[in-house]
């Protein structure tokens, strides 16, 4: 089975996250898209996350009327700070006959050479990156790599930061979350 693992906080998981994810899954030869929760990202300030199991709550109520969407707490249990490639030579070991590529966007592409092994990562693993408003082009550093995918996907102007800092100010945010997942946070009082 192909794997596209979407690394993300998901904090909180929105409506861009899901169409950049069905749009991929449904135009590639990926079988399935794992949302992965990351615990904490090296490149981010933790302070600002809510709790790994209320984030991963929010993704399960946003892919679980999707066959071929669903969360993942694959990192929960790994060493902290976690690095893509520990993940990845965990789940080959564990899923030894499922193909893992990874799904990202150009922002992190632009970073992809700092990542721990990176080289390692783009010799075993198909790279699927989808447009950034604030980018443009695939960085030319990795032109016409045969393992990096550039995905026709819409652009979203749709950002965690933006959705949290809208429900801080009393904004609705209703019309860029899956409804389940506004219901969950109205109810737990998140990000007032």
């Amino acid at each position: 089975m192909k794997i596209g693992l979407y690394f993300g906080s998901f904090n909180p998981i929105h409506i861009g996250h899901l169409i950049i994810a069905n749009q991929l899954v449904e135009n590639s030869d990926l079988d399935q898209i794992w949302f992965v929760v990351t615990p904490h990202n090296p490149f981010k300030k933790k302070s600002t996350l809510l709790d790994n199991h209320q984030r991963l709550e929010m993704v399960y109520l946003a892919t679980k009327d999707y066959d071929k969407l669903k969360e993942s707490n694959i990192e929960f249990n790994l060493p902290q700070p976690n690095y893509t490639i520990n993940t990845l030579t965990y789940l080959q070991e564990k899923y030894e006959n499922h193909e893992f590529s990874l799904i990202m966007g150009e922002d992190n592409l632009k970073s992809f050479h700092k990542w721990k092994n990176y080289e390692v990562i783009l010799e075993n693993h198909n790279i699927y990156v989808y447009p950034r408003i604030s980018e443009g082009k695939i960085d030319t550093q990795f032109n016409n790599h045969k393992k990096i995918h550039s995905v026709d996907a819409p652009i979203m102007e749709i950002s965690s930061t933006m959705i949290r800092k809208a429900i801080k100010q009393g904004k609705n945010v209703v019309p860029l979350l899956p409804k389940n997942v506004w219901e969950y946070l109205d109810e737990m009082n998140f990000y007032k």
